[in-house]
C-alpha cells in the first residue's frame, strides 16, 4: 500500500501503520483521515495479516489529534449543525470501519485530543517511556466530547474527568498511564517498537477464529448489559469453536515445546 501520510510495512502476518506527519507531531488531516479509511478497510480483506500495530513517526508524537490549520475558525467555512455534524475524527479508528483485528497500539511521545479515536479504538496499547496523555480541547475553546466518551471504559471516573478539564495545562506520564489503565506496559523508547511487534507476532500465530471471536466478546462485554452478553457469548463461541478447531488446538497440546512465558 502507497500512503501520502501513512507508512505500512507487512510481517510475519502483523501489518505496522504508522502515522507520518512527524513534522506536524502526526496530527491527522483530511488526506489522513481518508488514507486512515482506506487501510482499516484494506485489511479486512486482507488474510495474511492477522494482527496490526499503529503507531506515530518520530519519537515527538504518537498523534496530536486534528491538524490545527484543518480547523475553520471563520463563520464562511464553520459549517456546523447540530443534527448534520460530521466529527472528522469519528471515522479514523479501527472499529469505525468494521476491522475487527487485534490492534496494539504503540505510544511514542505524545497522545492527546484527537488520538484518543485511534487509541480507544484500539484493543490495548503499549508506551515509550517519554509517553505522555492530555486532552487539550477546553484550553482552545472547544468541548471534548467523543474523545473522553472513547476512554471511558478505559480510565477511572476521576482521571478521565481531571485530564478533561485540565486541557493542556497538566499531562499524564508513562508511568501513570500504565497505573491508571491507558496502557499495559511502558518500554524504553528503542524498545517500544519490537516489544510492540512481537505481542502482534504473538497474537497472529494463534488460530484466527478464537481470537477474532474472543476480540468480538471482550468487546461485546464492555458495551452491552449482562443478560444480552450470555445470549452474544453463545453466538461467538458457536462461530469460532468447531470440532476441527479443537482437534487443532489438542494437536498443538500434545505436540507443543516447552516455552517460558513473559512475566510482566
Amino acid at each position: 500500500m502507497q500512503f501520502e501520510t501513512l507508512l505500512y510495512s507487512e510481517a510475519e502476518g502483523v501489518a505496522t501503520v504508522t502515522l507520518n506527519r512527524p513534522e506536524v507531531y502526526n496530527a491527522f488531516n483530511t488526506v489522513m483521515q481518508i488514507e486512515l479509511q482506506q487501510v482499516w478497510n484494506d485489511l479486512k480483506s486482507n488474510d495474511e495479516v492477522r494482527a496490526v500495530v499503529l503507531t506515530g513517526a518520530g519519537d515527538r508524537a504518537f498523534c496530536t489529534g486534528m491538524d490545527r490549520n484543518d480547523v475553520p475558525t471563520d463563520e464562511e467555512r464553520f459549517d456546523f449543525h447540530p443534527l448534520t455534524y460530521a466529527d472528522p475524527g469519528k471515522s479514523i479508528g479501527p472499529r469505525s470501519q468494521g476491522l475487527w483485528k487485534p490492534v496494539v497500539a504503540a505510544v511514542n511521545g505524545m497522545a492527546c485530543g484527537g488520538a484518543f479515536y485511534l487509541l480507544g479504538q484500539s484493543d490495548f496499547a503499549i508506551a515509550s517511556e517519554n509517553a505522555t496523555f492530555f486532552d487539550p480541547h477546553v484550553s482552545y475553546g472547544m468541548p471534548a466530547v467523543f474523545e473522553p466518551a472513547l476512554m471511558a471504559t478505559r480510565m477511572p471516573f476521576g482521571e478521565l474527568m481531571r485530564m478533561t478539564l485540565m486541557g493542556e495545562r497538566e499531562r499524564i506520564s508513562a508511568e501513570r498511564a500504565e497505573r491508571i489503565g491507558i496502557v499495559t506496559q511502558v518500554v524504553p523508547a528503542a524498545d517500544l517498537m519490537t516489544v510492540a511487534q512481537g505481542i502482534a507476532a504473538t497474537i497472529a500465530s494463534f488460530p484466527v477464529a478464537a481470537v477474532q471471536a474472543s476480540l468480538r466478546a471482550v468487546w461485546a462485554a464492555s458495551e452491552v448489559p449482562p443478560a444480552q452478553m450470555d445470549s452474544l457469548g453463545n453466538l461467538f463461541l458457536n462461530l469460532a469453536m468447531t470440532a476441527e478447531a479443537l482437534r487443532d488446538g489438542q494437536e498443538v497440546f500434545r505436540s507443543r515445546t516447552p516455552q517460558q512465558p513473559t512475566i510482566r
